[in-house]
């Protein structure tokens, strides 16, 4: 196994099933952008000394990383990956790691099936609110084989999360389906907003087939309707929201309620050399 992290796709993992769904993701987003896939698992101290033997616990997380590496190279061969036990919470250990990850992975731990919860106190949701770099949450279920969605709103943070839809659709192959939510008693000056947007960063990636709907509704239900039908759903942290803390309302509604994977993108600014769009990392993370 190789022995760093750095830039690599960060997947935090338990015993659940749900957990190995998430090794796939993550082994599938580490393909596709070819970067190494790092395992972690969090490592309870306090529980092991409480054990009949410190040894079994260890002896059990160790099993875990080895099963969840099998897993990841069954869904992607050729990605070279490492795992790495921790102590204490797997949130704090996962943010730590954000700081030089390329991506970290995390499960809903079933927020999806669950309609009425909204759990913020949620691994993914804290990790969503905190981390150095885009984190995509995984569901029990596997995805359908369908298009790159990504919501729109015009804010700057949005259009780096759409710079990032395009590099995700391109490596994967997909259809991008950018959406923009008008609410019903918004005025809406600007209804070519999302069609110039999506036509300049479509400049650096012209074989992606792209798809523009600007709606009337809800956001947060517009958006999640939409999710039903694609492969992954992207959004910016907060989006023109600022107001509302670390994250919006709409990609609050998409983590708690979305069937499909969601990755909330921060960490990233978009650079645009020679006129043409680039992601790179912030100096300053969040």
């Amino acid at each position: 196994m190789a022995v760093t992290a750095h830039g690599a796709v960060v997947a935090g993992i338990g015993s659940s099933d749900e957990d190995l769904q998430v090794v796939r993701l993550a082994a599938g987003e580490a393909a596709a952008h070819g970067r190494p896939l790092h395992l972690l698992h969090a490592f309870n101290w306090a529980a092991a000394l409480e054990a009949p033997s410190i040894g079994g616990p260890r002896a059990a997380a160790e099993s875990l990383l080895e099963r969840a590496g099998k897993v990841a190279g069954e869904v992607a061969p050729a990605v070279p990956v490492s795992g790495e036990i921790v102590e204490g919470s797997p949130v704090a250990a996962l943010i730590r790691a954000s700081e030089t990850a390329f991506m970290v992975a995390v499960g809903d731990g079933g927020m999806a099936g669950c309609p009425g919860c909204v759990p913020t106190d949620a691994p993914a949701v804290q990790l969503a609110a905190r981390a150095g770099c885009p984190v995509l949450v995984g569901r029990a279920e596997p995805p359908p084989q369908g298009p790159v969605l990504v919501g729109v709103d015009g804010s700057a943070s949005s259009e780096t999360a759409l710079c990032f839809a395009f590099e995700c659709a391109a490596r994967r192959g997909a259809r991008l389906l950018a959406v923009r939510v008008v609410e019903p008693n918004r005025r809406d000056d600007s209804e070519d907003v999302l069609n110039r947007a999506v036509a300049r960063y479509a400049e650096g990636q012209p074989s992606v087939p792209t798809e523009c709907h600007t709606l009337r509704g809800d956001p947060g239900t517009v958006l999640l309707e939409q999710s039903r039908s694609a492969q992954v759903v992207l959004v910016a942290a907060r989006g023109d929201e600022a107001w509302r803390g670390m994250l919006g309302a709409v990609s609050q509604t998409l983590l708690y309620h979305s069937p499909a994977p969601a990755i909330v993108v921060r960490g990233l600014t978009v650079r645009a050399p020679e006129g043409q769009h680039a992601l790179t990392a912030r100096d300053q993370r969040p």
